[in-house]
């Protein structure tokens, strides 16, 4: 072989290498990828807050990181289970997704949903399943401003059976709302608030979460998601 002809093919062998290790480090790896929760990853349950108010600084900034959507992440939490680090009550509004406004992926937040993020006792059984059997450390009653929930309980109208249960569920936080309320443009919001507060309580009431709380093997929080910035705001 000649000089020439043995510097291109040199040259080309090393280019090849080169686009080879760009691609391997480019492509998705298992346990490499963000939002995996890996069998026996433990976090406590202000380690778990934060990663919440991580992500949702990343929805917010547009800096969202890329989940592990890969088919050998599904096959992972096929095979082993999922371990979750937070379970979310949230409402059902489709503005509010809590994967997205956290920037999470497969198997790390369990989420249940209902209009209101009311907590009735299917809620709840919900709730104790994913920390008591699932193993989170952390709930997070997850209500947002402008809910058509907590609208329609406020401004009444004729309900259906079903529709009305959820409404029955939020007046307490509706009549809690307007004591010694000054600006009644602010009945809406500061129920909203109430809501959230009444479904930490109930949560908090349930036998199994006490005994978990007693062992600060749990944490339960509120927090309002804000429509206009996109922000969480947590209440401890």
């Amino acid at each position: 072989m000649s000089g020439n002809k043995k510097n291109v093919f040199l040259l080309t062998l090393l280019t090849t290498l080169l686009i080879s290790i760009v691609l391997i480090s480019c492509s998705p790896q298992k346990g490499k990828q963000l939002n995996v929760s890996p069998k026996g990853t433990e976090v406590n349950a202000d380690e778990a807050l934060n990663l919440l108010k991580d992500g949702n600084k990343r929805f917010v900034d547009g800096k969202e990181k890329n989940t592990d959507l890969t088919e050998e992440t599904k096959s992972d939490l096929f095979e082993d289970g999922q371990y979750p680090y937070a379970v979310i009550i949230s409402c059902s509004d489709s503005r509010v997704p809590p994967e997205l406004l956290f920037n999470e992926g497969f198997g790390n937040i369990f989420v249940i949903r209902n209009a209101g993020n009311v907590v009735d006792q299917i809620s709840l059984g919900s709730i104790e399943y994913g920390v008591e059997h699932l193993g989170a450390p952390l709930i997070m009653v997850l209500g947002h401003e402008k809910c058509g929930a907590v609208k329609a309980t406020i401004d009444g109208g004729d309900f259906s059976e079903n529709i009305g249960a959820i409404a029955k569920e939020i007046t307490p936080a509706y009549n809690s709302a307007k004591i010694n309320i000054k600006d009644n443009k602010l009945i809406y919001s500061n129920t909203e608030d109430e809501n959230i507060k009444q479904s930490v309580n109930e949560i908090k009431n349930s036998e199994v979460i006490k005994h978990l709380l007693e062992e600060n093997k749990v944490k339960v929080v509120g927090a309002k998601y804000s429509l206009e910035t996109g922000k969480v705001i947590v209440s401890e």
